[in-house]
């Protein structure tokens, strides 16, 4: 079809496809700066303007196009610019996927209603959806660009006030405990370094880069949740045009391997092959298709023909253990580092922990509770699909483009499956859009790589939302129960924890999520005797995988909840019974590996939530004037930094001729800012600005080893070798400087990008000495530091939290109006960074307790495979959530600095079920927590909550 249209104010003219959508044609045409990341008109991702209102490129058909005019990101006028410096002064754009559409629907905003209400904003951009941020650093964003119409001359703020009151809040809750200031550096709102870049809509992601002549791959999956592959029949499928090869799983290489993206010798099971002749789950994957395009892959996959022999299916994992059907019966199975697991009885994992007299306190207690308790598998949901592509160069070495957390861990994935060396493959990570632990899991990356290996052409594999959320890893069902003995005075002298966890189809990060559950939950209460112990159990369900808070999630959910239902039932405030019994600094954290605690104001953390939603001013619950109901829960929880003992990173930074500095990690930016982190940490040790110090991503040829972005490892480990790797060139430069004067390195002073001596007759730049260094003469060239950095111990940061909400006591109905929380992860190393991981990993908890679950069928078909049936928050669902830092200082730590990123999303659950039970005299044990469990509840009633007495905090 002939037709002309307005691309971006140039014309455009020629023969198109009429049933083509817009976003495609955009894409193809390198218009890169709309993303799809549901394939349902859900996401808001491929927003763009057609005629100035802003459309899903993805419903516009290129027919609707002729005579119109489109515009894109790439398009907009110096608005944008503006509105990218407001999201990049509050850090809003994190892994930056979303950014393009949300920024495109607020620029139509601007041009049409510039003076809209908060209510307003959010229902005309609630089409817009984020899983990283929380929305309320974008609501901040929107609010300072928007006002800047009623201020002089249209002109924006010169800083966001947000940012400068986050840092004066950090460094006074810090002032006494933490390092000393660090001025612009440290404890500062340095904006992220790719901010820009992605708020401009460049190129950047695996979709983005991948070559145009890349093979596309798909795959052919079960059907069944658990059968034997009789027979593939590809016939019609490669009569297809354009489909290049088909393999089932007799074509392929069948080597033992797990995609849990874990440290060698990984903890999880050999369980897995590229394609095996017995699927587990509807989804699993049975034959490879390669074609020239997608839509003869498509078509392909369609054509294919399996023979399956059905065999019984088990998806509860309450049946699983010991069944006489196992899942797992194949001759090749292999244990990896844990070796408590019997696949003949559907066990992957089973362990027990028991530090004091468990049975004598509770036949000594005054009162003891048993609860059981169910969390739902959870999606990650993640903007950007799995996808990766690959390509062998001109050596013939493998190279694969992942959108990983875990580049080093892919490689050795890809060289096991494919049974080739290790030095042949080569993995490169570009930016992430987005990862929560499901990319710390392998996908699609052994399909692409063998396509790839086999053919010798460019291969790439996008997976479809449908894919991602049905056929990946998602958070790992458990069910939970506890026994918990307690005095009159609400002293815990006790806890018992028992959970049971579903691993799925395969044994990705089985083993080692439900160590948390027991590790991250049980310590806070560690004066009380405790016993942990815990099966893992495969069904013929999407495996389990790493989900941000892993496992810890789980646990703080039924030991949290049991905790305020122990309040209840003695007729104590929630936090008082908590203050009576939190751990303490210097004690051992029996249940995480007898632990020292060397950093903890978890206690202070608490008081000051109470300030902030006035706990000791405010009943407990609260009639409201329209007949609803207002009332409060509690929470607390510990997470760690990285994995004591396991985790490893590595850092070089180089002085470069004029002397900026490259830092070379092998660490995963993925959304969090880590690059940005861990210049700061860098230039501080340095003397120099931030912008002084470039940082390299991730390539495993040229990369240091660094076990990856997991387990809340980036500050604290990676962090810990950077600190080492500058220290280690600031005193090779001394002692080049020291050399080139001929007077002891004791004499040589090193600050603010000047190298002198302590008595001032030698004095030269870092910029002169680097050039010289290059130049002329005997001289060593550009000088490098290397830090290598491992923890015997992971300190845990802590966090307390308040939710209030309101409930329609007729219908079940209740609304979030406020979430404050206040975190204590040591020493703040970005005020904007940190506080935007609370706002976003809080947000992912709430949507767990309130709406968040994976649904199958009898058939084991997965209800919610996309944003159409899986309802993650969107901005209209929750308000802006508050935040506080109670710094600590961590002695193990780069600068006193712990962890944030998995922290943060544990609270809600059981602060919510707590304010629900509050409301209704119901608990709901079972998440999530919908209007009809909270109408209906449990059997039991709830005691009434006695309102605190404790003398106020404020």
């Amino acid at each position: 079809m002939k037709m002309t249209f307005t691309l971006n104010g140039q014309q455009v003219t020629g023969d198109f496809a009429p049933d083509q959508t817009l976003f495609n044609w955009c894409r193809e045409h390198s218009i890169k700066s709309v993303k799809c990341g549901c394939e349902t008109s859900n996401c808001g991702l491929c927003t763009l303007w057609l005629d100035g209102e802003p459309v899903l490129s993805c419903s516009v058909l290129m027919a609707r196009v002729d005579g119109h005019e489109v515009t894109t990101l790439e398009g907009v006028g110096p608005a944008r610019e503006e509105f990218a410096r407001c999201m990049a002064e509050e850090g809003a754009e994190q892994c930056g996927f979303c950014s393009p559409g949300l920024e495109m629907d607020v620029l139509a905003l601007d041009l049409r209603h510039p003076n809209a209400t908060d209510e307003e904003i959010r229902r005309e951009l609630s089409g817009n959806l984020c899983r990283c941020s929380g929305y309320a650093s974008q609501m901040r964003a929107i609010r300072r660009f928007l006002a800047r119409r009623k201020n002089p001359a249209g002109k924006l703020s010169e800083r966001s006030e947000a940012a400068m009151q986050m840092e004066k809040q950090v460094k006074a809750a810090g002032k006494g405990v933490t390092s000393a200031d660090r001025g612009s550096t440290l404890s500062s709102p340095a904006v992220k370094k790719d901010a820009y870049a992605l708020l401009a809509g460049k190129p950047a992601y695996v979709d983005d880069l991948a070559p145009k002549d890349c093979l596309t791959v798909k795959m052919v999956r079960s059907g069944q949740a658990h059968a034997r592959v009789t027979k593939v029949d590809a016939t019609r499928a490669l009569a297809i045009p354009g489909v290049v090869a088909i393999w089932g799983p007799d074509d392929v290489p069948h080597n033992r391997f797990t995609l849990a993206g874990q440290s060698y010798l990984e903890c999880s099971p050999y369980d897995t092959v590229i394609l095996d002749s017995t699927v587990r789950y509807v989804g699993d994957e049975v034959a490879i298709v390669v074609a020239e395009t997608e839509e003869a892959a498509a078509a392909a996959v369609k054509a294919v023909k399996v023979t399956y022999e059905k065999l019984p299916v088990i998806l509860d994992c309450s049946e699983a253990l010991d069944n006489e059907t196992v899942i797992h019966d194949e001759d090749d199975w292999a244990y990896g580092a844990d070796r408590t697991g019997d696949p003949k009885r559907n066990l992957v994992a089973s362990d027990c922990f028991e530090f004091g007299d468990v049975d004598g306190a509770f036949a000594e207690a005054d009162v003891v509770l048993e609860r059981d308790y169910h969390t739902q598998a959870a999606e990650q949901a993640m903007m950007e699909t799995m996808r990766c592509y690959a390509y062998t160069d001109a050596f013939g070495r493998l190279t694969v483009v992942s959108s990983t957390q875990v580049p080093f861990h892919i490689r050795r994935q890809v060289a096991t499956a494919l049974g080739i060396p290790k030095s042949q493959v080569r993995i490169i990570k570009p930016r992430v859009g987005g990862a929560f632990g499901a990319k710390q899991t392998g996908c699609c990356e052994v399909f692409a790589a063998l396509a790839a290996w086999r053919l010798g052409r460019p291969c790439k594999s996008i997976y479809s939302r449908v894919e991602t959320m049905s056929c990946s890893n998602s958070r790992h069902e458990m069910k939970l129960k506890v026994k918990m003995a307690a005095k009159k005075d609400g002293t815990i002298t006790a806890i018992d924890l028992y959970a049971l966890s579903n691993a799925g189809a395969y044994g990705y990060h089985a083993t080692t999520t439900i160590g948390l559950v027991g590790a991250k939950s049980l310590p806070l209460y560690n004066h009380a005797a405790s016993r942990f112990h815990y099966d893992v159990v495969y069904t013929n369900t999407m495996p389990g995988g790493a989900f941000r808070g892993y496992g810890a999630t789980q646990g703080c959910f039924a030991v949290e909840s049991t905790v305020n239902e122990l309040a209840d039932t003695l007729g104590m405030d929630p936090c008082e019974i908590r203050f009576k019994n939190l751990v303490k600094t210097g004690e051992t954290l029996w249940q995480l590996g007898q632990e020292p605690l060397r950093s903890c104001r978890v206690d202070e953390c608490l008081e000051r939530v109470m300030q902030l939603t006035g706990w000791k001013r405010k009943p407990m619950v609260e009639e409201l004037p329209d007949g609803r109901v207002r009332a409060r829960g509690v929470a607390l929880t510990m997470q760690g930094s990285g994995i004591s003992n396991v985790d490893i990173a590595n850092v070089d930074i180089t002085l470069e001729d004029d002397g900026f500095y490259v830092l070379k990690i092998g660490a995963t930016d993925v959304g969090t800012g880590a690059d940005t982190i861990l210049a700061q940490i860098a230039a501080e040790i340095l003397g120099c600005d931030v912008d002084h110090v470039i940082t390299k991503g991730v390539d495993t040829d040229t990369s240091p080893f660094d076990t990856g972005a997991y387990a809340s490892s980036g500050t604290y480990t990676t962090g810990g070798a950077v600190v080492k790797a500058a220290t280690d060139l600031r005193d090779k430069i001394c002692a080049l400087a020291a050399q080139w004067w001929e007077i002891d390195v004791e004499d040589i002073e090193f600050d603010s990008g000047l190298v002198y001596s302590s008595d001032g007759s030698y004095k030269m730049t870092v910029a002169e000495m680097a050039n010289r260094a290059i130049g002329f003469g005997l001289n060593p060239g550009m000088l490098s530091g290397h830090g290598s950095n491992t923890q015997p111990q992971s300190p845990p940061p802590f966090i307390a939290a308040v939710a209030t909400i309101d409930l329609d006591r007729e219908t079940g109905k209740y609304d979030l109006v406020d979430y404050a929380a206040v975190v204590d992860c040591g020493t703040v190393i970005n005020t904007n960074l940190a506080r935007v991981q609370v706002e976003g990993g809080l947000v992912q908890g709430i949507g767990m307790a309130m709406c968040e679950d994976v649904s199958y069928d009898a058939r084991g078909r997965m209800r919610t495979d996309s944003f159409m049936q899986y309802k993650i928050p969107s901005r209209m669902d929750v308000p802006d959530v508050r935040v506080e830092f109670m710094p600590s200082y961590e002695p193990t730590g780069p600068f006193g600095a712990k962890s944030i990123g998995e922290v943060v999303i544990n609270t809600p659950p059981p602060a919510i079920q707590s304010a629900v039970a509050h409301a209704t005299g119901n608990y709901v044990r079972e998440l999530p927590i919908t209007p009809e469990k909270a109408l209906h509840g449990d059997a039991l009633q709830a005691p009434e909550p006695r309102n605190p007495q404790r003398p106020a905090a404020e």
